[in-house]
C-alpha cells in the first residue's frame, strides 16, 4: 500500500484514507445494486464529514457508471414512462432550486427537506401508502432535483414514492433516471471548473471498489425478498435525511 500511496494516490492522500474511501464506495455500490438507490445517500454524508475531496465530483463520476450498470442489468424491467416522468420532474426541480437558493438560505432549505423526508418515512412506517402514479413520480423527481441541487442527496424522495414497485422494475427504472441525472450534473460541474483531471483520477482509483460492490450486489439481490426491500428503502431514505441534518449542522 505504501507504493500505491506514494506512486498513484493524489498528493496528501495516504493509503489508510484510500482504504476507507474504498470500503465506503464498495458498501454504497452494493446497496444501490440491491435496492436501486443508496450510493449517494450512504456515501455523500460520510464523504462530506471524512472525505470532502470526494464531494461532489468524484462521487458523481462513480455514481454515473454505477447507475448505467444497474439499469443495463435490469434493462428488461425499466418502466420508460416512469423514468421519463421522474427525469422531467428532476429537471424542473433543478430549475426551481436555483430560484429557492436566491430567496432562502441553504441551511433553512436543507433542514426543511430533511424534516419532510423523515416525516415521510415515519408516515410510511405507520401505514401511509404512496400510490405509484405519474403525478407522484413527477413530484418525487421535482423534490429530487431540489434536494440534489441543494444538498447533493436527491434519492430519498424516490425511495418514498417508489417503495412499492417490484424490485427489478425499481432497480432498472432508477438506474436509467440516475444515469441521466448524474451525467447532466457532471457536465455542469465540468463547465464551472469543479470536475477536472484530479477529480477524474481519484474516481478512477476508486472505480474497482465500485465495480466490486456492484458485483457483490448481484449475489445478494437474489437472496432478498420484496418484503425486505421496502424497509431497506425507507432506512436509506432516513439515513440520507439524517446525513443532510449532520452536514447542515456541522457547517455552522
Amino acid at each position: 500500500m505504501s507504493g500505491i500511496a506514494t506512486g498513484l494516490l493524489p498528493v496528501g492522500l495516504d493509503g489508510v484514507t484510500y482504504l476507507g474511501m474504498g470500503a465506503m464506495v464498495l458498501i454504497g455500490a452494493c446497496l444501490q445494486g440491491v435496492s436501486g438507490l443508496g450510493f449517494a445517500m450512504f456515501c455523500a454524508p460520510i464523504a462530506a464529514l471524512l472525505f470532502p475531496e470526494l464531494v461532489p465530483g468524484p462521487l458523481l463520476a462513480l455514481s454515473c457508471p454505477l447507475a448505467l450498470m444497474t439499469g443495463l442489468r435490469e434493462f428488461h424491467a425499466i418502466e420508460w414512462r416512469t423514468a421519463g416522468q421522474a427525469i422531467a420532474g428532476r429537471v424542473l426541480g433543478t430549475a426551481l432550486a436555483a430560484l429557492c437558493l436566491a430567496w432562502l438560505p441553504v441551511q433553512t432549505l436543507s433542514l426543511l427537506f430533511a424534516a419532510l423526508i423523515l416525516t415521510g418515512v415515519a408516515l410510511s412506517l405507520k401505514g401511509w401508502r404512496v400510490a405509484h402514479s405519474g403525478r407522484n413520480t413527477t413530484l418525487a423527481g421535482m423534490a429530487s432535483g431540489l434536494m440534489g441541487t441543494i444538498t447533493s442527496a436527491g434519492a430519498p424522495p424516490f425511495a418514498i414514492a417508489m417503495q412499492h414497485l417490484p424490485a427489478n422494475r425499481l432497480r432498472g427504472t432508477l438506474g436509467a433516471v440516475f444515469f441521466i441525472g448524474a451525467a447532466l450534473s457532471l457536465v455542469a460541474l465540468s463547465m464551472v471548473g469543479r470536475m477536472g483531471a484530479p477529480e477524474l483520477w481519484l474516481s478512477a482509483l476508486l472505480m474497482p471498489w465500485m465495480v466490486a460492490g456492484f458485483v457483490l450486489s448481484g449475489r445478494i439481490k437474489f437472496l432478498m425478498r420484496q418484503q425486505s426491500l421496502r424497509p431497506m428503502l425507507l432506512g436509506l431514505a432516513a439515513f440520507g435525511a439524517l446525513g443532510i441534518l449532520v452536514q447542515t449542522l456541522t457547517r455552522h
